[in-house]
């Protein structure tokens, strides 16, 4: 043993230099195992294992897992229940508790709430203990351990009995019995089905239900009789059925009872408190039954009032007591009557007996004079009465209880089911907003894709019609061309011919009709070269040279203006000479009109727009104006919208100046040099 204990110290002595090291998990977990094995050996006494079981508590923490934490520190709880440490058992299974519900370990919250049950129960506090029973209860029936469950039920049953709750303790009890009886019979089995049937044969002795409380006594007995050892069962039942023959004024049938108990006589001295408290009551039977004697009798109280006292017995020696009060007052010796009844009264007033002080104020108050008598009925009446409410208040209390627990588990169901379905509903939106985004983001490149795919299109249509324009100048210009041509060639040329002709026939004449005619040939000259400098000046001008251009500017505005609900005005000063333009710069002064518009539309929030095309100094000044909210000039310089203007600006060399106010609406102006 020296050996071992040694070879103990060293160990310790290596795992507390390993403690000092981060140790891998496996090495943790194998000191948690080494150490709780050296808690569960008996060979140590308990407060060696104590200190064992707190190293694996050390090492369990360093796993950082809870169910390992959660294991060991159970394992302390036994110890402290095996030493009795309430206290400590308290705060430590308090911390085990939270750990089992973060866990959600239903085998370790039923033995927990089992625990804590029988701690309150300890400390007097019925509701706490009631509570963690019906926990404890819960639990073992979902995991299916009878034996378990019918221990908590049972407990249930006892608070119950006690807290005076006899209808509470009696379905309670029932409960257990049926649990009991699905268990394979041993004598431990027996032993609790014996101690159930007395228990709601005593609640139903106190309910007034003296053919029930006898059955269920008889069915006590016939679980009793299958235990071997098996005196004292039948002792203690039997004793009960005589009280309630005794009640029920059955005296023949209760004397029978006792005096088939007193034939093992010696074997009842073996139990001092239950003897004196059996022949107190065989005492007062035998004198409630007549025709034996006072002097026996008399002898009978005494001792057991002597063997009660000296076993310093609480609940033997105030039920003598009151045996004592009962035989002295009908005997007359009311100065012994009174003696016996106020100890009785002191002792249950003392101890919270309440049967028992109720009993001692009934026989004082028949005991003393009258007005002390009315004065202990007056007390007796407020105590029943108090007790009879207090009783109420118990049943309902244990009901409650039991309605709110359940209501906790509903809500705590509820919300779970709460959070699955806020998870599931989280989860769907936070999709589709997702898919929202995916969808609108789309959309958007979509449209601008789409408004891109229009702008070049309008590009290559506006240079398709100036392509077409410039076609029909030059189809024109050639069958100008052509008509002068045939003008020339058949009208002038001939004319002058025929002219040429008529003068050379007059140059030899020199006669006064020949004068004449020579005159109306020269205005003939004058007329044909008015028509030469006709054809010349129409040579010099082209037709077409005010047409085309701002047709196509005029289409776009009322497009636009049309599709975004807009009124306009356009004017275009007819001194601008748009062949003189470039087709870039046409596009350009295209582009930037129909981008001013859909911002127009976005931004301005506005209801007129005035476009303009005036000629100053060589240089076209294209203005835009509408009637709306206007913008911030520093914002604005940040904008592609508005690098593009200046980029297509800076390609024909011009000048660009914006005008804006809030609510004054604004004002582009674009100067084009020719």
């Amino acid at each position: 043993m020296l050996l071992k204990k040694t070879l103990l110290l060293f160990f310790l002595f290596y795992c507390s230099i390993l403690c000092a090291q981060q140790l891998p998990k496996n090495q943790l977990l194998d000191s948690v195992y080494f150490y709780r094995a050296l808690s569960d050996n008996e060979d140590y006494n308990l407060n060696e294992r104590e200190a064992f079981v707190r190293k694996a508590i050390e090492f369990s923490k360093k796993t950082k897992e809870d169910s390992i934490i959660l294991k060991s520190k159970r394992q302390l709880a036994t110890l402290f229940l095996r030493q009795f440490a309430v206290d400590s058992l308290f705060d430590l299974n308090h911390e085990n508790l939270k750990l089992a519900k973060k866990l959600n370990d239903t085998l370790a919250l039923a033995y927990i709430n089992n625990v804590l049950g029988w701690y309150h129960s300890e400390k007097y506090q019925v509701d706490s203990s009631y509570s963690y029973y019906y926990n404890a209860s819960k639990y073992f029936e979902t995991l299916n351990m009878v034996k378990d469950q019918a221990s908590a039920v049972s407990s249930m049953a006892n608070i119950q009995f006690e807290e005076r709750d006899y209808v509470g303790c009696e379905s309670n009890a029932f409960r257990a019995i049926r649990l009991y009886k699905q268990l394979p019979k041993t004598d431990a089995v027996y032993d609790n089905l014996w101690g159930l049937y007395n228990l709601v044969a005593i609640a139903a002795d106190e309910l007034k239900l003296y053919d029930n409380a006898i059955q269920y006594h008889n069915e006590a007995l016939s679980y009793s009789n299958k235990i071997e050892d098996n005196f004292l069962y039948t002792l203690y039942s039997k004793s009960n059925i005589a009280l309630i023959y005794k009640e029920l004024k059955q005296y023949d049938k209760a004397l029978e009872i006792y005096q088939a108990l007193f034939t093992k006589e010696d074997i009842l001295k073996q139990e001092p408190e239950n003897y004196a408290l059996i022949l107190g009551d065989y005492a007062l039977l035998k004198h409630r039954s007549e025709g034996f004697d006072n002097q026996e009798i008399k002898e009978m109280l005494l001792k057991a009032y002597r063997i009660s006292d000296s076993a310093d017995n609480e609940l033997s020696r105030m039920s003598v007591a009151l045996n004592a009060s009962e035989y002295y007052l009908d005997t007359g010796v009311l100065d012994s009557a009174l003696t016996f009844a106020n100890i009785a009264y002191s002792q249950g007033k003392a101890s919270l007996i309440n049967d028992v002080t109720l009993n001692a104020l009934l026989l004082k108050s028949k005991i003393e004079n009258p007005k002390k008598s009315v004065n202990y009925l007056n007390e007796y009446i407020h105590l029943n009465d108090s007790l009879i409410n207090k009783e109420r208040a118990i049943r309902n209390k244990f009901a409650r209880i039991e309605f709110e627990t359940e209501q906790v588990e509903l809500e705590n169901r509820q919300i779970s089911r709460e959070r699955l379905w806020l998870m599931i509903l989280s989860a769907g939106l936070i999709i589709t907003l997702v898919l929202l985004y995916i969808i609108i983001t789309q959309r958007a490149k979509n449209k601008e894709l789409k408004l891109m795919q229009q702008q070049q299109e309008a590009n290559e249509e506006i240079y398709n019609l100036m392509l077409t324009q410039q076609d029909k100048v030059d189809e024109a210009r050639s069958i100008e061309k052509k008509r002068i041509s045939q003008d020339l060639h058949d009208g002038i040329l001939g004319r002058l011919f025929g002219t040429r002709l008529s003068l050379d026939s007059l140059n030899m004449s020199s006669t006064e009709e020949a004068i004449q005619t020579r005159e109306s040939y020269i205005q003939e000259l004058k007329i044909i070269e008015q028509d030469i400098r006709e054809v010349s000046h129409e040579l010099n001008t082209d037709f077409i040279s005010n047409s085309g251009y701002p047709d196509i500017i005029e289409t776009l505005v009322e497009t636009q203006t049309t599709a975004y609900g807009l009124k306009f005005t356009l004017h275009s000063d007819p001194d601008i000479s748009w062949d003189e333009i470039s087709n870039k710069t046409k596009i350009h002064i295209y582009r930037m009109l129909q981008e001013s518009l859909q911002n127009i539309y976005k931004h301005a929030q506005a209801n007129h727009v005035d476009i303009s095309f005036n000629m100053k100094k060589n240089v076209i000044w294209f203005a835009i104006s509408d009637d709306g909210s206007g913008f911030d000039l520093q914002k604005a310089k940040k904008g592609i919208g508005l690098k593009n203007m200046n980029s297509r600006v800076s390609e024909f060399e011009g000048e660009l100046d914006i005008i804006s106010e809030k609510d004054k609406g604004t004002t582009i102006t674009i100067k084009i040099p020719i």
